[in-house]
């Protein structure tokens, strides 16, 4: 059979994903199916899970990823719209031999993509750029499939509320951004005590409302409007295919992915003494020391939901978690990233203190950081800058981390450099105890930056 040639940009480090009708379509998300399936029949896996999120471009990409995965011989579970943890889900319990996802993440409307399972691993690096090979070959496996369909979304809903141990209701808003959680956040809420206001639940691959980012802030604005005005406890809301959470507290303050993993990995070691809690090297310092006042044995790890998933399985670490809002519970879950579950588990922490959320936050320390900085620095010399820097920072002694690019720290605190494995752009972050300090680290930054030719971030 001829093989079909992907657009080489669409096959991303973690997942593939790309712009409709320009560098992804209907034929290659048949090529995808072809080339994904014979891969699992490569492994001596008969069955895959399908899902799709709520983008106007989804229905027609499940078709055919499905029309793919027939042709070599496979049996497919259609689980239908939901977000793609319920795929995850579905992998994990129905089960299954692998799993495919469509969904275009937190991208704007034009954008789709897949993200895989093979098992109950992630797929990603070598996987996907082989995957890409086997396309342009055409050499599939052969056969004849068929497809049924299998709705878990229930089953999913059940599972989430069964962990929620709450001691006292509360008043929480959730935004769904009209992303694929949506229906599942509606009937999450509808099960557990409370008063639950509910923002753009309904599922609209148009994201009429705001962009689904809650890493963003301007993409949380209604959600502290509404925190606010309705005197919440507080809100969360997720990304486009419900993976990622953001939270907001009483008074409308946003806390970061690192901050939601304080509070959660301190129950977690309540229950686990001594356990490895895993963060992305983005996260602040404080996740860190905080893990290791609780007990726990911190572990500082690459950016990127299946490296962390992978370190995961391989350290046996109960929870892991990025800046981004991606968190991983092993601790009486799967091990995967699920926004909804963490929301959960979040609520249980709450609900069990006598304090606010706004209370809990205020009791954590306070350093000063910057955003996250990304700046433009092509595919190659991004690699090379990074590497210059770090040879540069080696031969002064500094206290360096080189687990995902380097992560410098000082008396002031530390600084980041990066190269994304997503998009021809260098990752910078500095934070501080104080902005006298946190001055400081930027020039450090600014200065090896500069040396190495890249015009830097503007702070």
């Amino acid at each position: 059979m001829s093989g079909y040639l992907l657009d080489s940009t669409i096959l991303r480090e973690y997942d593939i994903r790309g712009v409709i009708d320009e560098t992804l379509t209907i034929d290659g998300a048949l090529a995808i199916g072809r080339a994904f399936g014979t891969m699992v029949a490569e492994k001596g896996g008969h069955t895959v899970c399908v899902g799709y999120d709520g983008r106007l471009s989804s229905p027609d990409l499940e078709k055919a990823v499905v029309e793919g995965l027939m042709a070599c011989g496979l049996s497919v579970i259609r689980i239908g719209l939901g977000p793609t943890p319920m795929l995850y889900f579905a992998v994990n319990t129905v089960p299954a031999d692998a799993g495919i996802m469509i969904s275009g993440s937190h991208n704007p409307p034009e954008y789709n993509g897949f993200k895989m399972m093979l098992g109950k691993a992630p797929f990603y690096g070598e996987d996907i750029l082989r995957l890409g090979k086997i396309a342009a070959s055409g050499e599939y496996a052969e056969g004849t499939g068929e497809s049924s369909e299998h709705p878990v979304h229930d089953k999913y809903v059940a599972r989430l509320a069964a962990d929620y141990i709450g001691e006292r209701p509360l008043k929480v808003a959730w935004d769904a951004g009209n992303g694929s959680a949506g229906d599942a956040m509606r009937d999450l809420c509808a099960v557990l005590p409370g008063t639950h206001i509910l923002l753009n639940e309904k599922i609209d691959g148009t994201f009429p409302a705001h962009h689904p980012d809650p890493t963003v802030p301007e993409c949380l604005e209604q959600l502290q409007e509404v925190v606010r005005s309705e005197s919440c406890d507080f809100g969360m809301a997720f990304d486009g295919d419900g993976d990622r959470i953001g939270a907001i507290d009483g008074q409308g303050r946003i806390l970061w992915g690192d901050q939601i993993m304080v509070l959660l990995a301190s129950d977690v070691l309540k229950e686990i003494p001594g356990a490895t809690i895993i963060a992305d090297v983005k996260a602040s310092q404080t996740l860190f020391d905080e893990v290791a006042r609780l007990g726990g044995d911190p572990l500082m790890w690459r950016t990127g939901h299946s490296l962390i998933k992978a370190k995961m399985a391989e350290t046996k670490a109960p929870l892991a978690g990025e800046m981004s809002g991606h968190i991983f519970f092993a601790d009486k879950y799967y091990g995967y990233d699920d926004g909804l579950y963490a929301a959960v588990r979040l609520l249980n922490h709450v609900a069990n203190q006598s304090r606010s959320l706004a209370e809990i936050r205020d009791s954590l320390p306070q350093p000063v950081n910057t955003p996250e900085l990304r700046f433009p620095c092509g595919e190659t010399r991004k690699f090379e800058v990074v590497d210059e820097v770090l040879e540069r920072m080696r031969a002064t002694n500094a206290d360096i981390s080189d687990v995902d690019g380097l992560r410098v720290k000082t008396d002031d605190g530390w600084w980041l450099l990066r190269a994304s494995n997503t998009q021809d752009v260098l990752v910078a972050r500095c934070e501080a105890n104080d902005e006298e300090g946190l001055g400081r680290l930027r020039d450090a930054l600014v200065a090896e930056l500069t040396e190495s030719g890249v015009q830097p971030p503007d702070f």
